[in-house]
């Protein structure tokens, strides 16, 4: 079992910046690849960003390459997102999830844990 908490989300105005942190405990977090996921209102949860076990690769969705940036902290069990240059389009519920594979991916169904979730919304 992993249980996944995430902090960071708030409001923040078009342009502005974030950074989401995603706490890991219960089993060895550096066996697990971790990745970034969002919910919109009424839209399907969809890949943002993921981070394989070494922190050696990471990947992002189109619409955010360039402006966002996962990384992650084995030694205390923690994945980040820095979010830069946000726009209102970014506004959603973010989720980490993490998985027991060698890579990461975009198919939320692989993904076994999942965080709660944190609110970010980007006023314009």
């Amino acid at each position: 079992q992993v249980q996944l908490v995430e902090s960071g989300g708030g409001l923040v105005q078009a342009g502005g910046s974030l950074r989401l942190s995603c706490a890991a405990s219960g089993r060895t977090f550096s066996g697990v690849v971790m990745a970034w996921f969002r919910q919109a209102p009424g839209k399907e949860r969809e890949f943002v960003a993921g981070i394989s076990r070494s922190g050696l690769s990471r990947g992002y969705a189109d619409s955010v390459k360039g402006r966002f940036a996962i990384s992650r902290d084995n030694a205390k069990n923690t994945v980040y997102m820095q979010m830069n240059s946000l726009k209102p389009e970014d506004t959603a519920v973010y989720h980490c999830a993490s998985k027991y594979r060698l890579e990461y991916n975009s198919v939320r169904q692989e993904y076994n844990y999942w965080g709660q979730g944190t609110q970010v919304t980007v006023s314009s």
